[in-house]
């Protein structure tokens, strides 16, 4: 991987939300899986953080496209030029960059062989010559530290995007796992839904989003209570613009219905493990990953529920895309990895 290489190795986070792209153990890339097209042409216009600007604003002539939805390639053609467009501005910033790339990719855990193969085909089609799959969950454990080849149980909930992944992991392999199409961009859509019925007010994609991240709770009564957020927008009925606070009480008892899909699924999947690993699991505690994680009072509200310690691993946002670079450094080590 020096200078002279003549294979460059990246590993991509694929994410509904974000894309990551680590090399040389560097995150280089962190930006919004979002592309901006010319309408006429389908030219792309911009990639990652200035599309995501564009995203809700945009006239006619151009259109954003969000390539992947609950965690899988809905826009085949799209997702290939976001992809191409963020492995260009890696090659940007490295002037010796070779074309031949060895790629790894994480991919849900749930993902059937028609999604598998549409990942695999844009990562070959954006450059990559020598392409690797590894499941999220087991990414997320690698990249909180986990030893994934010893013969103990691990269980990572990786809560993202599009998809949920809940996956019990021994011995490089996952024993049982469960991936819900219920994760971050469901709880945005419920505070718009709310915003519109409780509130007559209208508000698009990026303020829920917003909203979620000051005032977003798993819980009623939290010891830090954040300050109730101001949101902007017209009023449903008149267009009149409005004015209205929001509490985080609210937004947890508009998100409750999405939450408690999630600790159902953590309940089914503990259901599919095997005693000792169980035994393992109450001992080691369990792991939130992905951005879901950051949802205030999730770990407290899971731990009571369930009655094993959920933890919140260091740095949730990156712990998928870290698993996927120490994969790419272990290639021919880890058994596991789908080519």
């Amino acid at each position: 991987m020096g200078l002279f290489s003549f294979t460059q190795e990246i590993a991509v986070d694929l994410g509904t939300a974000n894309t990551i792209i680590i090399h040389n153990n560097k995150i280089v890339i962190d930006e919004p899986s979002v592309v901006a097209l010319d309408s006429k042409t389908g030219k792309m216009i911009a990639v990652g953080e200035r599309a995501r600007e564009m995203h809700g604003k945009v006239h006619e002539g151009i259109q954003t496209v969000r390539p992947l939805r609950d965690g899988v390639i809905g826009d085949f053609n799209a997702a290939e030029l976001m992809l191409r467009g963020m492995i260009k501005k890696v090659s940007n910033k490295n002037h010796w960059y070779s074309p031949s790339l060895r790629m790894v990719v994480c991919i849900p855990s749930g993902s059937t062989e028609v999604e598998i193969r549409a990942v695999r085909d844009s990562s070959e089609h954006a450059g990559g010559r020598d392409v690797y799959m590894i499941y999220e969950p087991m990414a997320a454990a690698l990249g909180i530290g986990l030893d994934v080849l010893a013969p103990e149980g691990n269980m990572i909930v990786d809560i993202g995007g599009g998809t949920t992944e809940i996956a019990v992991i021994s011995l490089g392999g996952i024993v049982s796992n469960k991936s819900i199409r219920i994760a971050g961009d469901d709880l945005t859509a419920d505070i718009r839904e709310h915003m519109r019925r409780a509130h007559n007010v209208r508000v698009g994609e990026r303020t829920a989003e917003q909203i979620k991240i000051e005032v977003g709770s798993a819980l009623t009564e939290l010891d830090d209570e954040p300050e109730p957020y101001i949101v902007h927008g017209p009023n449903v009925m008149t267009a009149l613009p409005m004015e209205v606070a929001v509490t985080y009480q609210e937004i947890c008892h508009c998100i409750e219905k999405s939450i408690s899909k999630i600790e159902a699924a953590v309940l089914s999947a503990l259901e599919q493990t095997p005693p000792e690993l169980y035994a393992d699991l109450v001992k080691n505690g369990v792991f939130l990953t992905g951005g879901g994680a950051l949802l205030r009072g999730l770990d407290k509200r899971l731990t009571d529920k369930i009655g094993i310690d959920f933890h919140v691993a260091e740095d949730p946002l990156h712990a998928v895309a870290k698993g996927t670079g120490v994969a790419l450094k272990n290639i021919k080590h880890f058994q596991f990895l789908k080519r």
